[in-house]
């Protein structure tokens, strides 16, 4: 490997591992609450997105399909 490529992965990795914090048991807590999810309303997410796909027959980034009359 080429000695520039390799310093700069290892420039990357230390500063991806100085990112990293330990967190403290109380503060887990916090960490865990649903405001702190990606996705904080899933369940309502998957029925918009069913009801999306039926309605509209598109189905943009989901597995969804149908003529647009809901039937599958």
């Amino acid at each position: 490997m080429d000695s520039k490529l390799m310093r700069g992965m290892v420039i990357i990795v230390a500063l991806a591992l100085c990112a990293c914090a330990p967190v403290a048991p109380w503060q887990r807590g916090t960490l865990a609450k649903a405001s702190m999810a990606v996705e904080p309303t899933p369940m309502q997410t998957l029925l918009s997105e069913h009801t999306h796909g039926s309605r509209e027959a598109a189905a943009a980034s989901t597995s969804a399909s149908g003529g647009g009359c809901g039937c599958y």
